[in-house]
């Protein structure tokens, strides 16, 4: 297929979004840069100024979580061009602590973004997609291929839409449409200092988890330290745009690449649970 010429991405208020809303735009493509809440749109719009492509790119409200903002934000791009070209379903929140410091319903807010929200854009995107040859890239996580501890109701909601993709992306490929995951490690963006203020509470209610968090807070921190940018990781999501052939599934790093391998390879979980278990002190 020829290069997508009009490209929605969801959540790109920070972070991965903004950065490939405006790497997209650099690329020569017409952007249609979507968050849930336009009056946080103005980092996105410094952004693509300074990268002279404010002219390239048009924001509009998308909420995932709400079917009909999802179906008159794509009615928008086809009413204003016409066709639509690929869809970066990036749009995602973060929780930490274990299922009985957080709750089920918190399990549920997180699918209801990381997941349902993600299903319902690729439904509605999917005969636009269709028409155009076109192509489905969603951000998912390392986090969507590797159990984490503390994160059970992301990685159970990345784990759920990397099932979902898998399972369309033959079914897609025969109509022209090709789908890819991309897997992010550790990136260094809002979407992470967005959850600190909820720590010093998911510590003191750890209970009989204290002692693993802390470490699991310390590891993190690590890895974090050595976290890649949100621009670095955009990089490979525009490739993946530009790619002839997109593969189904791609990280963003070669340290995500040596932890995908080592899941991948590892038949009887053992392999994952002594990487994870380390972070548990």
């Amino acid at each position: 297929m020829t290069d997508p010429r009009t490209v929605l991405v969801t959540g790109s208020s920070s972070g991965i979004g903004l950065a490939t809303a405006v790497r997209a735009a650099v690329s020569g493509r017409r952007v249609v840069a979507t968050l849930r809440d336009p009056d946080r749109a103005d980092a996105l719009r410094a952004a693509a100024d300074g990268a002279g492509v404010g002219d390239r790119l048009r924001i509009v409200r998308l909420d995932v979580t709400e079917p009909e903002s999802v179906a008159a934000a794509v009615a928008e791009v086809i009413g204003r061009y016409g066709r639509l070209d690929a869809v970066v379903s990036n749009a995602g929140v973060g929780q930490l602590g274990t299922v009985e410091q957080i709750g089920v319903d918190a399990f549920r807010a997180v699918l209801e973004t990381n997941f349902f929200g993600a299903v319902e854009l690729t439904r509605v995107a999917l005969p636009h997609l269709r028409a155009a040859g076109g192509r489905l890239i969603a951000v998912s996580s390392l986090g969507g291929l590797i159990g984490q501890p503390f994160n059970e109701a992301y990685c159970a909601a990345k784990f759920a839409l990397e099932g979902f993709l898998e399972s369309l992306a033959p079914v897609a490929a025969r109509t022209g449409v090709s789908v890819s995951v991309v897997e992010p490690g550790p990136v260094a963006s809002e979407f992470v200092t967005r959850l600190e203020p909820s720590v010093p509470g998911l510590v003191e209610r750890a209970g009989p988890y204290e002692a693993a968090f802390t470490s699991y807070l310390g590891a993190t921190a690590q890895l974090f330290a050595q976290a890649q940018s949100a621009d670095e990781a955009a990089a490979t999501v525009v490739e993946v745009l530009d790619a002839e052939r997109p593969p189904f599934r791609v990280q963003t790093s070669a340290a995500a690449r040596d932890l995908a391998a080592i899941k991948l390879a590892d038949l009887d979980g053992s392999a994952v649970q002594a990487v994870t278990g380390a972070w548990l002190g």
